[in-house]
């Protein structure tokens, strides 16, 4: 049973420019990351993301959750986690604060990936094992459902589930060849032109098929003028996304995306403010057949129900140390894979994590193997850092979700 409880607030200053975007210009990538230790000296950690300055809080909230589980056995807890995460996501004091959003569930997604990490630790095995090897109704049980009754029912999720069994042993190959990756930090905001231009090449160097650059400058033509870079170096045959981080209002997101549109982007990213459901469709309709993504900023499974409602994501972001943790990525992944929408995670755990959640996703959900985001600022920092060779993530062996921290 779980005896002993830390969390911690740990954060890492980022070398030159990195992680820069724009909105946030000096990131200090940084984590609350819970600590749950069995009696039998077994640690499970677990992470939520954020920039720095408000972290601490996030931890004091861990803090009050991580203390629920405090003389309770994990295989207990997992076997009816759904309903431990609604009434914990429901604590009536700390739902003021929320709901299902901000720190108070930043908070509940350390303390939730925490309680996989020990799960799939107690188990012996990696938790994209854990999570391929539990039948549909063991994994709906781990998940709360809630308001979204009229688009998922528990059973509609097992079906759902069950219904992509078959071709699940095809798609275990992926296992062998390794998920592929993009390169993510080519074009952080304050990189120079001459910086993105040589950070191109040496990304297609290492074998990346796929590159992100960020865009949202003050000047449009410098979005227009590096876009144009990005594509010159990396030819047409690479994937080239853009990333606006929500700095439009939606008159300048139609303008520079109709611009943006001539280097044939694979999707504009968080064009305008992630609340906003219906400037993003009307954006959507405006720069099609070229798709959005979202997901970074988008904070639980409610509002992603109604992205996927309103047609307006080709891609969903869906980042499980952003919304409620594994538990409620997996239930958006569901959703996704309903509505016939690709799931390409945000990395705020710098692809720990989720290496193992998009195995789980293609294996068991039958999602694509499209790609995974990689952002390598932190590696040196983590026990069992992610493992990219050729573009490609190797698949991590070691048991746990690869987020203990040296």
């Amino acid at each position: 049973m779980i005896k002993n409880i830390q969390v911690k607030d740990v954060r890492f200053k980022l070398d030159g420019n990195a992680g820069s975007d724009a909105i946030h210009r000096d990131p200090i990538y940084s984590y609350a990351v819970t600590e749950l230790q069995d009696d039998s000296g077994l640690i499970g950690t677990g992470l939520a993301f954020t920039l720095g300055e408000g972290n601490d809080l996030v931890c004091k909230a861990a803090q009050f959750y991580a203390e629920k589980f405090r003389g309770k056995d994990i295989e207990e807890v997992m076997g009816d986690f759904g309903s431990i995460f609604l009434q914990l996501s429901n604590e009536q004091q700390f739902r003021w604060l929320g709901p299902h959003k901000g720190v108070v569930h930043l908070a509940l997604a350390s303390v939730t990936n925490a309680c996989y990490d020990l799960w799939a630790k107690k188990r012996g095995v990696p938790l994209w094992k854990l999570l391929i090897d539990l039948s549909p109704e063991q994994i709906v049980n781990t998940l709360d459902l809630s308001y979204l009754e009229d688009e998922l029912t528990r059973e509609q999720a097992i079906s759902l589930i069950a219904g992509q069994q078959d071709g699940s042993l095809a798609r275990q190959s992926v296992l062998e060849t390794g998920y592929p990756g993009y390169d993510t930090s080519i074009g952080w905001f304050n990189y120079s032109d001459e910086k993105v231009r040589e950070n191109c090449h040496k990304a297609i160097a290492e074998g990346f098929t796929a590159m992100k650059l960020k865009v949202g400058s003050a000047d449009p033509e410098r979005d227009i003028r590096r876009s144009n870079i990005v594509r010159e170096v990396a030819g047409d045959n690479v994937k080239v996304m853009l990333d606006a981080n929500q700095q439009w209002n939606l008159p300048q997101a139609i303008a520079i995306c109709g611009e943006l549109k001539k280097m044939n982007p694979y999707w504009i990213e968080e064009p305008t403010h992630p609340d906003d459901v219906l400037a993003h469709k009307t954006l959507a309709d405006a720069i099609a057949p070229v798709k959005l993504a979202l997901g970074e900023h988008v904070p639980n499974r409610v509002i992603f129900k109604n992205y996927l409602q309103t047609g307006a994501a080709g891609f969903i972001q869906v980042d499980a140390v952003r919304v409620g943790g594994v538990s409620e990525f997996i239930t958006t992944s569901l959703l996704c894979k309903k509505y016939g929408v690709p799931v390409v995670p945000h990395v705020g755990d710098m692809g720990q994590l989720h290496q193992h959640l998009v195995l789980f996703n293609h294996i068991k959900l039958g999602h694509e193997a499209l790609f995974l985001e990689h952002i390598p600022h932190l590696q040196k920092h983590f026990v069992n850092p992610v493992k990219i060779e050729n573009g490609v993530y190797i698949t991590p062996q070691v048991p746990g979700s690869s987020c203990d921290f040296k």
